[in-house]
């Protein structure tokens, strides 16, 4: 059990702030990316789709996993409170209360990841739809000018 209490909020805190990372670089990179995109490079649909939604299901994926990481931070900080407690045959209102806040902060952490990571899925997602509808109207265009 010291283990698991020693390394519970390196290991919580160390994989929501990777996966914090990971987001942070995938919304920049695919910002950069529609940035500089140029429909016209592609030549059929499915090509430009592809490029436009590349990483956007690893950035969904942790934002919908990231409150997850940070309830078994809190689950197992609970755990580890109750155990001590019950290891003692004390019980102590603020000692409960204490542990009990401590392990709440991973949760918090968790969904503190998460927002910002959907927002930013969402914003993408909107950005590829307008991309998709541009360039199905150029294509159209194009066809009606011959």
């Amino acid at each position: 059990m010291d283990i698991l209490k020693t390394y519970l909020d390196i290991t919580v805190f160390g994989l929501l702030g990777l996966m914090g990372f990971i987001a942070l670089w995938i919304t920049l990179e695919r910002l950069f990316f529609y940035k500089n995109l140029q429909t016209q490079q592609f030549s059929h649909y499915e090509h430009l789709n592809i490029a436009l939604t590349k990483n956007l299901t690893t950035l969904a994926t942790i934002g919908a996993n990231a409150p997850y990481v940070g309830l078994l931070g809190t689950v197992v900080g609970i755990l580890i409170t109750f155990y001590e407690l019950g290891q003692e045959h004390n019980l102590d209102t603020g000692a409960i209360m204490t542990g009990l806040a401590l392990a709440l902060k991973a949760t918090a952490a968790g969904i503190a990841v998460a927002i910002p990571c959907i927002m930013a899925y969402n914003g993408l997602n909107r950005k590829v739809d307008v991309f998709n509808a541009l360039y199905r109207a150029d294509q159209s265009n194009a066809l009606s000018q011959k």
